[in-house]
């Protein structure tokens, strides 16, 4: 292999162009990006970076030591691909052609139309969203948060750190339930209330109230209404696989790969938020949209690519965290289908507990709050159970 491009300069780019070098790739890199930052951490935009102790140079990825002598495109971002020939279509009209591609194009936050163009309305996903959000976090304020996601809930916890009025509104009965089931969810929830932060669950939002280029007030469709200052959207990401429509790369909830991120196309494969993995434990494609993933499976992606007869690694669990009101969130593994929870040792009631879901006999996730010791000990105890795959999906996915 000649030359191999990463489209996307994410952590997940970062993490595969830094495997290529490592696992021996010594041809040409180039490394393609939408935004004119080189690779940063996003995890912090709504914790320390929204609230001012750190800042953007401390959010940088790259290190001395990384070595990746790459050719940088940044600024404008990938918009078609030709996968028979593999090459990449560039925003300014130029083109790139290579032997082997990651995609890793990542995820955007999802949109509520009836709120575009609005001055006080923020998504948060990059620098110039935490830096527009950080200084609306004014003591006495009134902020809205419209879905009780983890980055809805730490920018909530962040806002009432500073002294404004915070409200939460889900559409769910109880939040977190998607990620952390009803009764966990129930408990994040109740971290919420004791904190100040104003939770309502089960909502409709019947009508956005304007004023010249802000919103000034919501209804609902129970027929309350609250007035704000300042709106965070948090519904959500959608995998930005809008610029592989007809290059020949199958796509669904996200770019189809089988269990080391090789798509259909040989030599292709895709890493990070917008690839969707198959589990073979579950037997379906899933999108991990968390931190470790991005890291840890380009390793796996670019195995695969640079070495046609690679086999297939069990893929650890899917790990996150979260801080919110001084209290650290862990999780790993998956919620979706288990029949029980027990807690290990502490109390709910004090944010400080290890919870682990069972299905059957079986351990299948296990949640940390403020316990980060034994919440590792379970996590590994999860990845040393995982599954070894055993069935793969109809991908065509050798590497030349």
């Amino acid at each position: 292999m000649q030359t191999l491009a990463i489209v996307g300069a994410s952590l997940a780019g970062l993490s595969a162009a830094r495997a290529a070098r490592a696992q021996g790739f010594a041809g040409r890199l180039v490394i393609i990006g939408d935004e004119h930052h080189r690779p940063y951490d996003r995890p912090p935009l709504s914790k320390d970076f929204l609230l001012g102790t750190i800042t953007s140079e401390d959010l940088l990825l790259e290190t001395d030591d990384d070595g990746l002598q790459a050719e940088w495109l940044l600024g404008g971002g990938a918009i078609g691909l030709d996968a028979a020939s593999r090459t990449i279509r560039l925003h300014d009209g130029s083109s790139v052609s290579a032997d082997g591609i990651v995609i890793a194009t990542g995820a955007r936050a999802r949109k509520l139309p009836a709120l575009d163009g609005l001055e006080n309305v923020f998504y948060l996903r990059t620098i110039a969203d935490a830096q527009g959000l950080a200084s609306r976090l004014v003591p006495g304020a009134r902020m809205t948060v419209i879905g009780a996601g983890f980055i809805g809930a730490e920018v909530a916890s962040a806002a009432a750190s500073r002294g404004m009025e915070v409200t939460m509104i889900n559409n769910a009965p109880v939040p977190f339930t998607a990620q952390l089931g009803q009764d966990m969810g129930d408990v994040v929830a109740r971290l919420h209330l004791a904190k100040g932060v104003r939770l309502i669950c089960g909502a409709v939002i019947e009508e956005f109230n304007t004023g010249g280029r802000a919103v000034t007030g919501l209804t609902l469709a129970d027929g309350r209404h609250m007035e704000t200052d300042v709106v965070v959207v948090g519904i959500g990401a959608e995998p930005n696989t809008e610029w592989l429509e007809g290059s020949g790369v199958e796509l669904g909830p996200g770019v189809l790969c089988d269990a080391m991120g090789r798509t259909n196309v040989p030599g292709i494969v895709a890493v990070g938020d917008c690839a969707a993995w198959f589990d073979p434990a579950a037997g379906i494609h899933r999108r991990v949209e968390h931190w470790t993933g991005a890291l840890e499976r380009a390793a796996l992606a670019v195995q695969a690519l640079l070495d046609s007869n690679a086999p297939e690694q069990p893929l650890k669990p899917p790990y996150f965290w979260s801080d919110q009101h001084g209290v650290k969130i862990q999780f790993a593994g998956h919620s979706a289908g288990y029949d029980r929870v027990e807690i290990e040792t502490g109390d709910p009631q004090e944010h400080s507990f290890v919870a682990v879901y069972y299905r059957g006999d079986d351990a299948v996730a296990v949640l940390g709050m403020n316990q980060p010791r034994l919440f590792t000990k379970w996590r590994r105890s999860l990845a040393a159970s995982a599954p070894k795959p055993a069935v793969k999906p109809g991908l065509v996915a050798a590497a030349p």
